[in-house]
């Protein structure tokens, strides 16, 4: 089948791409770099044509509250009016798991829309919660840096790894639309504070970890339950360990 992979040179998408067409599907990798830009339109309509399946994993380029909004919304509606032109079969979008309890922040906020507009366009789809990636630990460490210190909430994580999130998402592409939410994490639950100390311990980073129960998550205020899963996520097989180990390899 022909499958539209939305944001497919970007971490997750160039790994969806490889695993569609290690499947043997004919898959296309769309982003402004190939000529196809959800926010002004321009190539969709010839990218979906004769499409069965988008896979949109595209992300904000800007974390700044107004132009998350703006990116989710507008490249939201331009892609999903061109699915509904093009007689796309099934929309399968990644977001976070926790969106909905994370609104204090513009992200969040910005996610959560774009899931309105996908429950809302009559396409049968599917949304995929995943949480964090440990690709991004990097990130939540210097997003609570302050000199020698990062502060960071203890509140409890469920990383999972890209390669992970990937295979997810290539397996669900091929199935059948749930009209709902699959929700994705990693195999180990851990606190967030103490897993970043680790990541910069790993990576010879000498600043230290300083837990603080308000810390802010871009923006939110976390909780025990805020990152996590609930009862039956599908996990990943990477952990941690495995995962910086890989990552040393360069692979």
């Amino acid at each position: 089948m022909k499958i539209v992979v939305i944001g497919g040179t970007g971490l997750i998408g160039t790994k969806v791409v490889n695993k569609l067409r290690e499947a043997g599907h004919e898959v296309l990798p769309a982003s402004p770099a190939s000529g196809v830009n959800t926010l002004t339109g321009e190539g969709l309509a010839q990218a979906l044509a004769g499409a069965q399946v988008v896979v949109d994993v595209a992300n904000s380029p800007s974390f700044e509250d107004r132009a998350v909004l703006e990116f989710f919304e507008v490249s939201g509606r331009n892609l999903l009016a061109a699915e509904a032109a093009a007689g796309v079969r099934h929309h399968l979008a990644l977001s976070v798991v926790g969106t909905e309890r994370l609104l204090q922040s513009g992200y969040f906020r910005g996610k959560m829309a774009q899931e309105q507009l996908i429950k809302a366009a009559g396409i049968p789809y599917t949304i995929v919660h995943s949480t964090q990636f440990f690709e991004f630990l990097g990130g939540i460490a210097q997003s609570g840096a302050d000199g020698q210190t990062v502060r960071l909430s203890p509140a409890f994580v469920q990383p999972i790894s890209s390669d992970d999130v990937a295979a997810a998402m290539a397996d669900i592409a091929t199935g059948e639309p749930v009209n709902g939410t699959v929700e994705i994490a990693g195999p180990e639950r851990v606190r967030l504070a103490e897993l970043v100390q680790r990541y910069l311990r790993e990576t010879h980073d000498p600043r230290t970890v300083v837990a603080d129960v308000h810390a802010r998550y871009f923006g939110a205020e976390l909780n025990d339950q805020s990152l996590v899963p609930g009862d039956k996520p599908r996990l990943g097989a990477m952990n941690f360990d495995a995962w910086m180990r890989q990552s040393r390899a360069g692979k």
